[in-house]
């Protein structure tokens, strides 16, 4: 079973850009879940998750935030910032034609679902939050913007860049070769001149220059979230620290709270038992 791709228009304060997702499963399915990726990655980390809910019937949509994968990029880096993020995926809502979906995200990802289901109204029916919450410290932040500064800019193989990828994402956990390799092989793109770069666009990094990053807080959005809601959190996560993880089970919608050993941030839901685990806890909110 392979992904189909699609692509629509989102729009910014300097023009359009394109964006663009992944497709999986039964287009009139009952069920819609969306997997929002992480600040540098893209769709194509939840192949595996998606392939198995398709296998059971969902309609599954991963899409590359804008400047990541397959999607364009945007005119004035300054507009990479989750005020845009929240419209890009408000707007593949509406292509898709459902009245709600679920939605799994992963860092970033999880910001941009945390703000639209607290938000009246939402069309988010069941919420998933992979290792992030409401407020994340500014030293997780400056590390953040640390290694994007310092990224590579091109590597002479695929093997350079997945030893590169091996060590930045070593919080991922315990993975297979056949699954760095796959993380690998969808975060880089070839170069007309041989070599490889990141599938992303550097000027993401201008929301983390130095006086640019505080501590981050979205208490108001997830107090006013009702849908069922659950937390993953990496044991040696430093972006959801352990207090903000047991805060978030008391406030807003008092969220369930599972734990990942071996992990950090973020939790890479690409084997069995924790893909078993998202399964498991989605089916159980109908």
């Amino acid at each position: 079973m392979t992904p189909r791709l699609a692509r629509y228009l989102g729009l910014s304060l300097s023009g359009f850009h394109r964006l663009t997702y992944w497709e999986w499963g039964p287009q009139d399915a009952e069920r819609t879940l969306i997997c929002v990726h992480g600040l540098t990655r893209q769709g194509r980390d939840f192949d595996i998750l998606a392939r198995t809910f398709a296998r059971r019937g969902w309609r599954v949509i991963c899409p590359d935030l804008v400047g990541r994968g397959r999607s364009g990029r945007l005119h004035d880096p300054d507009d990479y910032a989750l005020p845009q993020y929240v419209v890009d995926m408000t707007m593949l809502i509406a292509r898709l034609g459902v009245r709600e979906v679920d939605w799994v995200g992963t860092s970033l990802g999880g910001f941009i679902g945390l703000i639209m289901a607290g938000m009246a109204e939402s069309p988010i029916r069941s919420l998933l939050i992979n290792d992030i919450g409401p407020f994340v410290p500014w030293a997780a932040l400056r590390r953040i913007g640390d290694y994007l500064r310092i990224a590579p800019k091109a590597f002479p193989t695929l093997d350079a860049a997945e030893a590169y990828f091996r060590d930045i994402l070593a919080p991922f956990g315990v993975l297979t070769d056949a699954q760095w390799r796959h993380l690998t092989e969808h975060s880089v793109v070839q170069g007309p001149n041989g070599g490889y770069r990141l599938h992303y666009d550097p000027g993401i990094a201008e929301a983390f220059r130095p006086g640019r990053v505080y501590n981050v807080s979205l208490w108001t959005y997830w107090d006013a979230i009702t849908c069922p809601t659950l937390v993953l959190r990496g044991e040696t996560s430093d972006l959801l620290p352990a207090g903000t993880a047991l805060e978030m089970t008391r406030r807003g919608p008092q969220a369930g709270l599972i734990e990942i050993p071996g992990c950090g941030h973020a939790p890479a839901l690409l084997d069995d038992d924790q893909i078993a685990l998202v399964f498991d806890w989605l089916e159980g909110t109908r």
